[in-house]
């Protein structure tokens, strides 16, 4: 019996510059999985292709004229859901920020555009967009054209209350996340104040290159100290810290921030396991555990540590998640003790930064 063949996965290409279109042309045409079915060089461009075209995938640049790639991916994330990876040649501020700002109006991820002589690059940006083409989006709304009236989070605060006892003895917040991750992650940091009692530790997985721009980016979106971390470390109130690229991120038993080039998790380090394992030594049932929306199952046995030792731990629900991955693995694992949208573990974290006593996290 004859095999179906496999339908190629239909790409549709935006760049305003002819030279960086020819070589993404080129690299996804090599690729027996992939076709590209149409290009353009600007914003426009990208929403006109798009509505008739009905691509399974758009490579996005940033800075383009008459239409940028931020404005572009608002419009098309509103009008015809459509995965989109961000590629942009610049890391410079302004860029890196239209980039994470492109990812909070719902494009998947952002990687650097390649060049002729770097094949590592252009391996991981082909491998990127075929990985993006399977996610199934959803309608996203912005300011502009908000989403009919939702129920208050207060409504249903009662099922996300946590105990007088948990709120003093938490002294540490870990959170991982991934493909979706960083406008959640905006998200739960905005409304907290700039005296928030804990010290948190993210690990979010971005194309190397980026990892300083996510930062800063989520530095201007909340009143807390957002900073890469240092060797050597101690984690503070106020404070969230992100490992660098491509380091592991952990804490001591003295706890102290350790980087270090350990083995990568199914390609991946920073991995969440590290941390997950790390709070688990040194914190117990004194750290929460959060694990957001993401590709694979990275962070998930660290998590699962951190819960049988006592530990609040907590996945991002199904239906708020861009990718079901992480948490859904997570689930699967019984390593998490509930199951919440954004908007609840925002409350959870709220009602911390309310606590009366505030500890030494010396």
């Amino acid at each position: 019996m004859l095999q179906k063949k496999r339908e190629k996965i239909r790409v549709v290409v935006i760049d305003d510059s002819p030279t960086a279109r020819e070589l993404l042309v080129a690299l996804f045409q090599a690729d027996e999985e992939m076709e590209v079915v149409g290009t353009g060089g600007n914003g426009e461009d990208a929403i006109r292709l798009v509505s008739r075209l009905r691509p399974d995938v758009v490579t996005m640049d940033i800075s383009m004229p008459k239409v940028d790639g931020l404005e572009a991916t608002r419009r098309i994330m509103r009008e015809i859901p459509t995965p989109i990876v961000v590629v942009t040649a610049s890391l410079m501020r302004k860029d890196v920020d239209m980039a994470f700002e492109s990812l909070r109006a719902g494009a998947l991820t952002a990687v650097k555009k390649p060049g002729l002589m770097d094949p590592e690059t252009c391996e991981r940006l082909v491998k990127s967009v075929k990985a993006m083409a399977r996610v199934s989006v959803v309608r996203r709304w912005d300011p502009a054209h908000p989403r009919p009236a939702q129920p208050a989070v207060s409504s249903a605060s009662a099922a996300v209350d946590i105990s007088p006892e948990t709120q003093q003895q938490v002294q540490m917040i870990g959170i991982a996340a991934s493909t979706g991750g960083p406008g959640v992650l905006a998200k739960l940091l905005r409304p907290l104040p700039a005296d928030f009692p804990i010290p948190i530790l993210i690990v979010q997985h971005v194309t190397d290159g980026f990892a300083t721009g996510l930062a800063e980016w989520l530095n201007g979106e909340t009143a807390l100290r957002v900073a890469l971390a240092s060797h050597g470390d101690r984690p503070q109130a106020g404070s969230v810290l992100m490992p660098p690229d491509d380091y592991h991120m952990q804490v001591n038993v003295r706890r102290v921030i350790e980087l270090y080039k350990g083995q990568p998790y199914k390609g991946l380090r920073p991995s969440a396991n590290y941390l997950f394992h790390s709070l688990a030594r040194a914190y117990g049932a004194s750290a929460v555990g959060i694990i957001l929306t993401g590709m694979g199952d990275d962070g998930v046995d660290g998590l699962k540590a951190l819960h049988q030792a006592g530990g609040l731990t907590i996945a991002q629900d199904e239906e708020s998640c861009i990718v079901y991955g992480m948490p859904k693995e997570a689930v699967a694992n019984r390593a998490v003790g509930r199951i919440l949208s954004p908007d609840h573990i925002a409350f959870i974290l709220a009602q911390l930064a309310k606590r009366g006593e505030e500890k030494s996290y010396g």
